[in-house]
């Protein structure tokens, strides 16, 4: 079993849609590892193998269809030391069957099933015939959902006929319909969307399971969602969430440190990423660079301007007229 390290940037919005067609397994490999995060992959008949990727690169979600005959790859500890990033995955089984493993559950994914994992811990995916999937994947603080919540779901099959995944599934299934189509600032709308339904179907399955969730992983959604909803109150403080929720500051804190982060650093990449699609959304075109930061809270524009570029190594200015 022969492994690629290679790490995918998820930082360019709007590339053209990219095609690979595998040549032979040990090509196939390289393009799984590039598409992805390093992984190790292997077949028992990789003579006659083949394998087909279209790829196209959303803001911070990567959008890849996957059709490919018998299979496997794998997520070794050895590969997860190689990278520093966490990503979340999400797979729609679009066509065969589908084998997902990790943290000791097993996913068996039909058309239309939706199964999520995360990059950070080993996984398996394995078919044993031909099949097409539909892969969206994200940075871990790209849900609404803290991290220890999403966990609880991974591997876990979200069926095809029951829940928000019957909603869901259809959604992501155009996504892959229309690679070609998604660009601009509509293609990045559309990637925010699927993610905030993403979100939601992930938050109704909690919901259906409450056993799933500790109540600290409760506190953390809620906080979580109180933040998305007063990101633009310049007030926005560790002081007034935590009063919101009745706990002191000191709590509040560690409820953020269990997930690597940090309340400010929190709000402020959330509210960074929404200045970002502003930015670049056609309908907000006339509103200057200082009125659009200040919708997300940003009221210094000196500081929201050094921020910004610290982030995203290019002024706001210089970012809007690359839309």
């Amino acid at each position: 079993m022969t492994a690629v390290a290679a790490r995918p940037s998820l930082s360019a919005a709007g590339q053209a849609v990219h095609t690979s067609t595998a040549a032979s397994f040990d090509h196939w490999r390289h393009l799984v590892a590039e598409s992805f995060v390093p992984l190790a992959a292997s077949s028992r008949d990789a003579d006659n193998f083949r394998g087909r990727m279209r790829a196209r690169r959303l803001d911070r979600v990567a959008v890849v269809e996957v059709s490919s005959t018998s299979h496997e790859v794998h997520r070794t500890p050895a590969l997860i030391a190689q990278s520093n990033e966490r990503y979340f995955k999400l797979n729609l089984q679009m066509q065969g069957t589908g084998l997902l493993i990790q943290d000791n559950r097993e996913a068996v994914l039909q058309p239309g099933d939706i199964s999520i994992y995360d990059t950070s811990r080993p996984y398996t995916l394995a078919f044993e015939g031909d099949a097409r999937l539909m892969v969206l994947m994200f940075p871990w603080d790209a849900l609404s959902l803290p991290p220890d919540c999403i966990a609880q779901l991974s591997a876990v099959r979200m069926a095809a006929d029951s829940g928000l995944a019957a909603i869901v599934g259809p959604f992501i299934a155009h996504l892959a319909e229309n690679l070609d189509a998604l660009s601009g600032p509509s293609g990045s709308r559309l990637a925010t969307n699927a993610l905030d339904l993403v979100s939601t179907m992930l938050h109704s399955e909690l919901d259906m399971s409450p056993d799933r969730m500790r109540p600290q992983a409760l506190l953390a959604a809620s906080v979580r969602e109180y933040i998305d909803a007063n990101l633009a109150d310049p007030l926005l403080s560790p002081a007034s969430i935590a009063a919101a929720h009745f706990i002191s500051t000191r709590h509040l804190h560690n409820v953020f440190h269990e997930s690597g982060t940090t309340v400010a650093s929190w709000i402020r990449t959330q509210r960074l990423e929404g200045v970002r699609r502003e930015l670049r959304d056609p309908l907000l075109a006339g509103l200057p660079v200082g009125a659009v930061a200040g919708r997300w809270g940003f009221l210094d524009a000196a500081h929201f301007s050094r921020t910004f570029r610290d982030a995203f190594g290019e002024s706001p200015s210089d970012w809007r007229r690359g839309a």
